[in-house]
């Protein structure tokens, strides 16, 4: 039987969660004993074509080569997992989907006729059909292990939908919001940082983007009593995941 075989390719991104795989260390070990890693630039130039049998995407579809690439890369992955903020949500550049990129190409650049770029920054399930989306800027390790493992088994991998505000519970701290008063996006916020923030008492700030079932607009009056105006709540949005909170973050 063959050695299943693992491409990791990026996008308009940092390369944070790219740096989460190498980051697992021991556990690589294991992991390539298991599969082959066909493609991955941050880890080494050997590059071996495709079809792969699964494929971990990183950042966001921003440019006309980008969107060619993504489909290129799905018409070669027998499955496709988009890692991390920019690749789920269109991460932080998705700021442009609000603003005149002609205008910023403009203001940043000498030559902007050089620019070819998107009008916006989009996830890459805007673009072709993805298996499964982790989230989190950048994600979580265990997460990403759970995920390869899961598809290298052939079975569904095992992420909570729950919200930050479950971990916050299962480790016994104090909520910073009924406590202290602490804006917080933990109640709307998708699980997998293990409550980091609100264990050392600083409110959520929704990096793992929105949470399987939420209501954001009943947060809004919450966030309001606890000192925010309309402007600090759309900045508070505004960050990581500001496409996937894009009508609360508007309005």
């Amino acid at each position: 039987m063959a050695t299943p075989t693992l491409a990791v390719f990026k996008l308009a991104s940092c390369d944070g969660c790219q740096l989460t795989l190498l980051d697992c260390e021991d556990e690589l070990l294991s992991l390539a004993g298991a599969v082959e890693v066909a493609h991955f630039l941050e880890a080494s130039s050997a590059v071996r074509p495709g079809p792969y049998d699964l494929a971990l995407v990183e950042g966001s579809v921003t440019t006309p080569a980008d969107a060619e690439r993504v489909r290129a890369i799905r018409a070669q992955s027998r499955h496709l997992v988009t890692i991390g903020a920019c690749a789920t949500a269109g991460g932080i550049q998705a700021l442009r989907n609000f603003a005149d990129v002609d205008e910023y190409s403009r203001t940043v650049y000498a030559r902007p006729d050089y620019i070819d770029t998107l009008a916006t920054s989009m996830p890459v399930s805007a673009h072709v059909d993805v298996d499964f989306e982790l989230r989190g800027c950048p994600i979580d390790r265990g997460q990403l292990l759970e995920v390869i493992t899961a598809y290298l088994a052939g079975r569904k991998p095992d992420i909570p939908n729950h919200s930050v505000c479950f971990e916050c519970k299962r480790r016994g701290s104090v909520c910073v919001t009924v406590a202290h008063g602490t804006p917080c996006l933990g109640p709307v916020t998708h699980s997998g940082c293990g409550a980091i923030c609100p264990a050392y008492g600083r409110g959520c700030y929704g990096c793992f983007g929105p949470a399987g079932s939420v209501n954001l607009p009943a947060l809004i009056p919450v966030l309001r009593r606890d000192g925010m105006d309309q402007r600090d709540i759309r900045r508070f949005l505004e960050t990581f995941n500001v496409a996937a909170f894009a009508k609360e973050a508007q309005s």
